[in-house]
């Protein structure tokens, strides 16, 4: 039982996220971390003339903060007790991880569109996209709503589900601040081109290894599903680094040769166009299904990354115990 002990927080954590989702209503350690990120740029652009260099101490500054505080918080509550440890743990990991929320939010867009009412899809979708959403069609919302689910996979699931499993709660934080940070600045326009390069270089480093190991993963569970698992290999070797992010299209890529669409393409943001590469084969329109199918996709790839953590944790830090 006590080699268990370094995977309960884990099991705990995954499973207060499926039941509970985010709690929309408390204070939220992501929340937090945003508002942290806020305050800093606004500092950052008042007191230093160098942006580039501005961007790494407040980068150094937030991964400090949010992985130092909850590794205190953790020793003195497994100081006072085990049991209390392992609880608050569990709690931090819950908070790392968005598989719930991810599934809720794209799901609106899907009853949406089964009461056929098309602006309150536009709506929901809106709520989770960086694009701009007024210029969509019915096909274009279900696509954004699609690729939002299949990137995040990654970015809200299973890559703070790898770092938990590397560092515990500790692990999670310390990659979902920089995957904060990188949402909040990673934008390549004049305004955060400086500040945001070393959060966005970094971001790119620390979900290397997560994003492909997770459209493995998503690949392997495609027969489950009876979904074209050969088909998803073959897109996701294609198609792979079809995005200017050399991460985000791993994902991508195996979902969309998974349910045999196409995604990605030109997008709006702010107004203005950004040119992009097509994602997938256009073998058949997209359909309001193909959301429910790829949170299907990406809740059996997170049991599966969950799996892995747990086998992680349990060989390498139950044998200390």
């Amino acid at each position: 039982m006590k080699y268990l002990i370094p995977a309960l927080p884990l099991l705990l954590g995954f499973a207060f996220d499926a039941v509970l989702g985010d709690p929309y209503s408390m204070p939220h350690p992501i929340r937090l971390i945003g508002n942290l990120i806020a305050y800093l740029e606004k500092y950052i652009r008042k007191h230093f003339h160098n942006l580039r260099f501005g961007g790494a101490v407040l980068a150094i500054i937030v991964i400090l903060c949010s992985a130092g505080i909850p590794a205190v918080l953790l020793m003195i509550c497994y100081h006072i007790n085990l049991i209390l440890g392992i609880l608050t743990e569990s709690i931090l990991c819950y908070y790392m991880l968005a598989a719930r929320c991810l599934h809720d939010e794209s799901m609106k867009v899907y009853r949406a569109f089964q009461n056929h009412d098309t602006e309150s899809a536009r709506k929901a979708v809106s709520m989770i996209v960086g694009r701009d959403t007024a210029v969509l069609d019915d096909a274009g919302i279900i696509r954004a709503a699609v690729e939002t689910v299949a990137e995040n996979t990654s970015d809200g699931v299973t890559a703070p589900l790898f770092y938990m499993a590397l560092g515990g709660a500790v692990g999670g934080c310390f990659y979902k601040a920089v995957n904060t940070m990188d949402s909040m600045l990673g934008y390549r326009n004049e305004k955060y081109i400086d500040l945001g390069r070393f959060p966005a270089k970094f971001d790119d480093v620390l979900n290397f290894i997560p994003s492909r190991l997770t459209a493995l993963l998503m690949i392997a569970v495609c027969p489950v599903l009876k979904l074209d698992m050969k088909n998803a290999y073959r897109i996701w070797k294609r198609d792979r680094r079809k995005h200017a992010s050399p991460n985000s299209a791993q994902t991508e890529s195996a979902c969309a040769g998974a349910l045999h669409i196409r995604l990605a393409g030109d997008a709006y943001y702010f107004g203005e166009l950004h040119k992009k590469e097509y994602i997938g084969d256009d073998d058949r329109p997209v359909e309001n299904g193909d959301i429910r199918r790829t949170n299907q996709l990406m809740y059996l790839t997170a049991i599966l990354m969950l799996i892995i953590a747990v086998s992680i944790r349990i060989l390498i830090f139950g044998r200390l115990l």
